[in-house]
C-alpha cells in the first residue's frame, strides 16, 4: 500500500512540475486541434472555409463571427467546437474569417459587412451546395450583422438566422445608460475623435476590456493554477480560454464609431431601424425564421438585450427565444442548451 501511495505521489509531483513548466516557459498545455477545413477563398477579410466531413446533400450553415473576436470561437477545442458538432449532426458548416484588423482598415464600416463581406460569403456557400439556401449562425455582434444582412437584401439565399448572445437593444446593456450620461457632456465628440485618430480600437484595448468583464476570473487565476497544477485536463480547458482572449483583434475606426453613435448612444438597433448615413435598415424586413439565445449570466450582452428581438423582428414568420447558462463565450459552447436548441431549430427548417 505504501508503495502505491509513493508511486501516486511521484506521478502527481511529476505532472505538476511538467504543467508548471509548460505554463511558464513552454508552449502551454494541450496544443490547438482545429477541425479540418478546406479554404474556398482567401481574399482579405473574407476568407471562406468549409469544414471537412460533410456530404453533398447536407444543409449548409455559415458561421458568422463578430468583429473583435477570433473566428476560431466556433472551434475552440474538439469538445468545445460548434463546427465539429454541426459536422457530426449531418450538416455542412462554413466559416467566414475577417482576419486581423489594422489601421489600414479604418474606413471599413457596417456597410462593408452588410453589403459586401457577408452577402458574398452567403452566395459562395449557396453555390458550393448547388444553389441551396444557407442557415446563418452568428455569435455576439456576428448575430446582429447576420440579421442586418438578411434585412438589407431579402434576395439573398438565406433560410434562417440564429443569433447567440447578440445585442438587439443597447438600452438593456450593462453600463450603457451611465456611459450615455457621461457622453452628454460633449455629445460624444471627444471619444469619437480619439477613435478616429487611432484608426479604431486596437486589439490590446479589446483584450483588456474583455478581461475586465471577468475580473474575478483574472484575480483568482494564480490560485486556480496552483490548485490544479496536477490536473492537466482542467488546465488545458483554461488554456483554451486564454488562447481565445489573447487572439482578440480590434475594430476598424469607422465601424466602431458607427457602433458607438448609432447603437450605443442612439440605440437604433433597439428601435428596430439602423441608420447608416441616409440609409435605413429595418429588422422588420427579416423574413426568415430566427432563433435567439440569451444568457442570464452573460456579463457582456444582457439576456434582455437579446430577448428584445422578439419585439423588433416582426416580419419573421417565427422568432424563438431561448436561454443558456454561462458567460458570453460560455453560451456559445453550451452543448446541452444552445447546441440542442440550434439542432432542433435547424431540423425544423428542413
Amino acid at each position: 500500500m505504501c508503495e502505491i501511495v509513493r508511486v501516486s505521489l511521484a506521478e502527481t509531483v511529476t505532472t505538476a512540475a511538467r504543467n508548471a513548466w509548460a505554463l511558464t516557459f513552454g508552449d502551454g498545455i494541450g496544443a490547438p486541434e482545429p477541425t479540418p477545413a478546406t479554404v474556398l477563398s482567401d481574399a482579405p477579410h473574407r476568407e471562406l472555409r468549409r469544414y471537412d466531413g460533410s456530404n453533398d446533400d447536407d444543409a449548409a450553415v455559415l458561421l458568422v463571427p463578430p468583429l473583435a473576436a477570433p473566428a476560431f470561437c466556433f472551434d475552440l477545442s474538439p469538445e468545445q467546437s460548434l463546427a465539429r458538432f454541426l459536422v457530426d449532426s449531418g450538416r455542412a458548416p462554413y466559416l467566414v474569417d475577417y482576419g486581423d484588423i489594422t489601421f489600414d482598415d479604418r474606413a471599413m464600416g457596417f456597410e462593408t459587412w452588410i453589403d459586401d463581406i457577408l452577402p458574398e460569403a452567403i452566395r459562395q456557400v449557396s453555390a458550393d451546395r448547388g444553389g441551396k439556401p444557407v442557415d446563418l449562425v452568428g455569435w455576439s455582434l456576428g448575430g446582429t450583422l447576420a440579421l442586418l444582412t438578411a434585412a438589407a437584401d431579402q434576395t439573398l439565399p438565406i433560410r434562417s438566422v440564429t443569433a447567440v448572445g447578440s445585442p438587439l437593444s443597447y438600452d438593456h446593456m450593462v453600463g450603457v445608460k451611465e456611459l450615455r450620461a457621461l457622453m452628454r457632456i460633449d455629445g460624444g465628440r471627444t471619444a469619437t475623435a480619439a477613435i478616429r485618430a487611432m484608426g479604431g480600437v486596437s486589439a490590446q484595448i479589446t483584450r483588456f476590456a474583455y478581461r475586465a468583464t471577468a475580473w474575478d476570473r483574472e484575480l483568482k487565476r494564480p490560485f486556480f493554477i496552483a490548485s490544479n497544477l496536477g490536473n492537466t485536463e482542467t488546465l488545458a480547458r483554461m488554456q483554451v480560454t486564454d488562447r481565445f482572449q489573447n487572439a482578440l483583434p480590434g475594430y476598424p475606426g469607422r465601424f466602431y464609431n458607427q457602433l458607438w453613435g448609432r447603437f450605443m448612444l442612439n440605440n437604433d438597433i433597439g428601435k428596430g431601424v439602423v441608420h447608416l448615413g441616409e440609409r435605413r435598415i429595418a429588422l422588420a424586413d427579416v423574413t426568415v425564421p430566427v432563433l435567439l439565445v440569451g444568457g442570464p449570466n452573460d456579463a457582456i450582452t444582457a439576456a434582455a438585450a437579446v430577448e428584445h428581438g422578439l419585439t423588433t423582428l416582426t416580419g419573421s414568420p417565427e422568432v424563438r427565444y431561448e436561454t443558456a447558462p454561462g458567460s458570453h463565450l460560455g453560451i456559445l459552447i453550451a452543448r446541452d442548451t444552445t447546441w440542442t436548441y440550434l439542432d432542433k431549430f435547424l431540423r425544423d427548417q428542413a
